[in-house]
């Protein structure tokens, strides 16, 4: 199975998300630091050129791959992966599963604001503060999310699933 962790920019949730997953942050540490939050792989670090760009996070207790990927404004992003997916796997016969989880419900507001003023215009001296704050804020309910979307990939023998997990709305 393949875990793919998607959201606008890529960088923030969605490297929590990954985090989670791979448990290098763990419930016990919530609520998390602002060092551990900076210490996440990808938090932050990643810019426009790599919107679209799946960002590999490694493999998870189960030895499933985790990915990250920011789409940005495209709806298409997703479906097109899905899509491209089926044909792969019909084509060489392939028996893996994909799980696309969307994080986008789980960004505060101050979070967005951050992530603009950081990733944006590459004022980091008010970003970070202001990301550091939304990650302090959302992360439990990312950690929430991450048992979910791990639950809802065992309880389906979908190839690919898709979870925009809408009821995660901060």
């Amino acid at each position: 199975m393949i875990y793919i962790y998607n959201d606008y920019g890529g960088t923030h949730t969605t490297s929590l998300a990954a985090a989670f997953h791979l448990q290098i942050l763990k419930p016990s540490t919530l609520p998390l630091s602002k060092e551990e939050i900076l210490a996440v792989p990808f938090f932050n670090k990643l810019t426009k050129q790599d919107a679209g760009r799946l960002i590999y996070h490694g493999k998870d207790s189960e030895g499933h791959s985790v990915y990250t990927i920011g789409k940005k404004s495209s709806k298409l992003i997703v479906p097109a992966l899905r899509d491209m997916s089926m044909l792969l796997f019909e084509h060489f016969h392939v028996q893996d599963r994909l799980v696309f989880s969307n994080t986008s419900p789980t960004v505060p507001f101050v979070m967005s604001i951050g992530g603009g003023l950081s990733r944006g215009l590459g004022i980091d001296s008010l970003g970070v503060p202001l990301l550091v704050k939304g990650a302090k804020k959302c992360s439990p309910l990312i950690y929430d999310l991450v048992e979910h979307t791990k639950r809802k990939s065992h309880q389906t023998e979908e190839k690919v699933l898709i979870l925009e997990n809408q009821h995660f709305k901060i």
